[in-house]
């Protein structure tokens, strides 16, 4: 823990003007984002100086959920067993300044869910323009000074002021029937923290175990009959329609498995390329669905999800040759 003398509280002292993001969030990638509870944890355990990609085996089961991929995040009981790190649901009985603080001050911190409409490094999306929630992890509060530095998306930032007040409802007064957000404590001290090979050959078992879980049939075709069906109204609606569409389809398979390649090939090494180079297919495909649908053009989407489907198939035959 570090504190400053100006009384601010940090838990690893970083600066936003220096920090150095994962790679999985780099500018080469082709989703830099995968969804905003799976980010802050990615940059989180980067940020205490260990891979992040030992956890990502959550991507694997992904599943075509009726209306939506799944929205993966890494299990607590993963990131415990890699990290030491525990995660579990907190009360927000306080206000959560204080909370914040006390807990940043005690060597922990706090997953919270917070309004985008004041997270300036959402600029580009919702900031000052729409309230959406987003998961974030504090790393340090200066409560006098009203600044946060938080973990969101794809890196580190820092508010203050005006949406400091507006992040955390101070100020003025808000409707009495507005709940409060989730909140999750984060501790640092619940284990081990593995490094080296030894971690490696952790997440081989946890990839293991994760690639079991997949569903028991090719997920893309019932993804495709769904389209089918939705498209119709998809090309009728506005673009809106289309961008929710889009993210809870499309983009969230896409850097699921954009995630998946990088994640075997870190645990599998050589061993693990033909598998990741079908995952590739699974990412460029999905990206390749997206941009014709943001056309709003009618088109034929069979021949493109039936080589989504072909790529699941063969990615998983490849990776079970790999575990052996």
């Amino acid at each position: 823990m570090a504190t400053t003398p100006a009384g601010s509280v940090s838990l690893l002292g970083l600066d936003p003007a220096a920090y150095e993001r994962h790679f999985l969030h780099g500018p080469d990638r082709d989703y830099a984002e995968t969804n905003c509870y799976t980010d802050i944890l990615i940059e989180f355990v980067h940020a205490i100086g260990s891979e992040p990609l030992a956890m990502m085996g959550c991507v694997l089961p992904v599943d075509f959920e009726g209306d939506q991929w799944t929205f993966f995040k890494p299990r607590p009981e993963d990131v415990e067993a890699l990290y030491g790190i525990d995660i579990h649901e907190m009360q927000p009985y306080r206000p959560l300044p204080e909370q914040i603080a006390e807990q940043i001050g005690a060597g922990r911190t706090v997953i919270v869910e917070l309004d985008s409409f004041h997270l300036p490094d959402t600029a580009a999306t919702s900031y000052g323009t729409a309230h959406v929630k987003s998961s974030v992890i504090a790393e340090a509060i200066d409560r006098e000074a009203e600044t946060l530095r938080y973990f969101h998306g794809d890196g580190y930032f820092e508010l203050g002021g005006e949406d400091y007040r507006g992040v955390f409802r101070l100020g003025r007064e808000y409707p009495g029937d507005v709940l409060p957000p989730y909140t999750e404590l984060l501790r640092l001290d619940a284990g081990s923290r593995l490094e080296g090979e030894e971690l490696r050959a952790a997440a081989r078992e946890l990839l293991r175990a994760q690639a079991a879980r997949r569903p028991a049939d090719n997920p893309f075709e019932r993804f495709g009959a769904g389209l089918a069906v939705e498209l119709p109204n998809l090309l009728a609606g506005d673009a809106q329609r289309y961008h929710d569409y889009a993210f809870a389809t499309v983009r969230m398979v896409g850097s699921a498995f954009e995630v998946g390649a990088s994640h075997v090939e870190w645990v599998l090494g050589e061993a693990g390329a033909s598998a990741a180079e079908r995952m590739r297919e699974i990412v460029t495909g999905s990206k390749t669905l997206s941009f014709k649908l943001a056309r709003r053009r009618e088109f034929d989407p069979a021949p493109a999800v039936e080589a989504l489907a072909s790529a699941w198939s063969a990615g998983f035959a490849e990776l079970d040759r790999a575990l052996g």
